[in-house]
């Protein structure tokens, strides 16, 4: 069975109560719970891991080598600003797709950049909750062939 991290980023345990409009009424739990069901259908196990910290971010993914076969993340606002997460997604040596809830390229401009688009495999942004279920079926193809890393 083919592990995954998951990383949800600053904020996300706010999901919920925060700005429903933007980021929908559904909570991080459950996300969680639909993530989990999707795994089980796709064969994988999941590790979670929600923090509002930079370092203890870069720390997980960079233990992720020879841990995970890849990386399902949503750095939030650490998508515009971390050159950190950036750089320990590149060096991790496991595929990663980042997901967004909102579509980031229709909101405010400082949003529209995405650090660690160049280093992750795909990006999926804009489709709610769903965005993390794709993201999940991304890697699974992507774990199911060779790496080019």
């Amino acid at each position: 069975m083919k592990k995954i991290l998951v990383i949800h980023g600053p904020n996300l345990q706010l999901l919920g109560k925060r700005d429903p409009a933007v980021y929908g009424k559904g909570t991080l739990a459950d996300i969680n719970r639909g993530l989990a069901a999707e795994a089980k259908r796709l064969r994988m196990e999941l590790d979670l891991l929600q923090s509002n910290h930079e370092g203890e971010i870069v720390e997980a993914i960079g233990k992720a080598r020879g841990r995970y076969a890849g990386i399902l993340i949503n750095p939030a606002a650490y998508t515009h600003t971390s050159v950190a997460i950036r750089d320990a997604l590149e060096a991790a040596g496991v595929p990663a797709v980042e997901v967004h809830l909102s579509n980031i390229y229709a909101r405010e401009p400082f949003r529209h950049s995405s650090l660690m688009a160049p280093v992750v495999a795909g990006q999926i942004t804009g489709f709610g909750a769903a965005s993390y279920g794709l993201g999940l079926q991304a890697l699974a193809g992507l774990t199911a062939r060779p790496s080019k890393r």
